[in-house]
């Protein structure tokens, strides 16, 4: 069985451009994982993005 390469995709521009939204329906369609990084940031940090900037 050969071994599965790793693929990353990372989505970049300006705030609400939505690449959240293509990064959660390209995930579904290609079945892999998505990381939101502000999400991340926010649960690491316990606080919002605008709370930080």
């Amino acid at each position: 069985m050969a071994d599965k390469q790793q693929v990353h995709i990372v989505l970049v521009g300006f705030m609400g451009t939505g690449k959240s939204t293509v990064s959660q329906l390209l995930a579904r369609r290609l079945d892999c994982e998505t990381i939101d990084v502000d999400a991340e940031i926010e649960r690491r940090e316990g606080r919002s993005i605008p709370e930080i900037f």
